[in-house]
């Protein structure tokens, strides 16, 4: 064992290069680690942020009975299957397997979708703790520190429902303090103008969710789309659109003064080359 530690002394010693944490995870897709590597696993600050995002949307914390730790889950259907493996390329150091593609039936219909899931983690245990007290998914009561502008694209990208004017981000499953507590974060924090939407089900129970007004869209615009994958950006399109042509996205080029029209915001982005690769927290 002191060898061994000599050596890896030995290897760093000429290193000199500083490295962000979490900057250089790799996946760990087929590794096998012990216990005590597992124990020492933190998450840095991007992919916690991601992480929190789409606890909020479609991902779940579970604890199985073979395992005292947590594992994420998270699953996409497969229209969006774009946005699961940029996701899965986020999260692929903490995942022991690929993702894997799931079929439902329903009647006759088969839904596709796509899914995967991360290691059992202590780190992920503690989230568990923050978001599952009781065994059922809340928003917690440190919301305003956790939804950084990264968990709000997130969020957005998993629970967001494009509209024609504004936005509806899907909170159906919270309870009306859990979804208030969020509005009130997105009000006082990003400064958006947002209100309560009441649904009533067969069931006559009511859901709750958040409609951003169409007058905050530019405001939600230029805090979340440096964060959110191309193929999401068309949940964005009344930012980018006139309001009396909202089904054009109009680009304004300023080097050349001329304005172009595009059919979808992921038209756009592709053709402007405008997927975003890098982050900063």
């Amino acid at each position: 064992m002191k060898t061994k530690i000599k050596q890896n002394l030995l290897i760093s010693a000429g290193t000199f290069g500083i490295v962000i944490f979490g900057s250089n995870l790799t996946s760990t897709v087929g590794i096998r680690f012990s216990r005590t590597q597992l124990a020492i696993i933190k998450l840095p600050p991007l992919q916690y942020a991601v992480i929190i995002g789409i606890i909020l949307s479609d991902g779940a914390l579970s604890i199985y009975k073979t395992n005292k730790n947590a594992v994420l889950g998270f699953e996409q259907s497969a229209a969006h299957s774009e946005y699961l493996l940029f996701v899965f390329t986020l999260l692929s150091h903490y995942c022991a397997s690929y993702p894997v593609c799931r079929i439902r039936y329903r009647t006759i219909l088969a839904n596709y979708s796509i899914y995967f899931r991360t290691r059992s983690l202590p780190c992920l245990t503690e989230l568990h703790s923050l978001f599952y007290p009781n065994g059922v998914k809340i928003i917690p009561y440190n919301i305003y520190e956790l939804l950084t502008p990264i968990a709000l694209a997130h969020m957005i990208m998993g629970d967001g429902s494009v509209q024609q004017h504004g936005l509806i981000i899907c909170t159906n499953s919270y309870s009306i303090e859990d979804v208030v507590r969020l509005m009130n974060v997105l009000i006082i924090r990003y400064r958006l103008k947002c209100t309560l939407r009441l649904k009533k089900r067969q069931n006559n129970k009511i859901e709750y969710t958040i409609y951003i007004s169409q007058s905050s869209m530019p405001s939600l615009l230029n805090i979340v789309s440096p964060f959110m994958h191309s193929s999401m950006l068309y949940k964005l399109k009344s930012a980018l659109s006139k309001s009396s042509n909202r089904q054009k996205i109009e680009v304004f080029d300023k080097d050349t003064n001329k304005t172009t029209y595009y059919n979808s915001i992921r038209e756009a982005a592709i053709t402007l080359n405008c997927s975003h690769t890098s982050y900063s927290v």
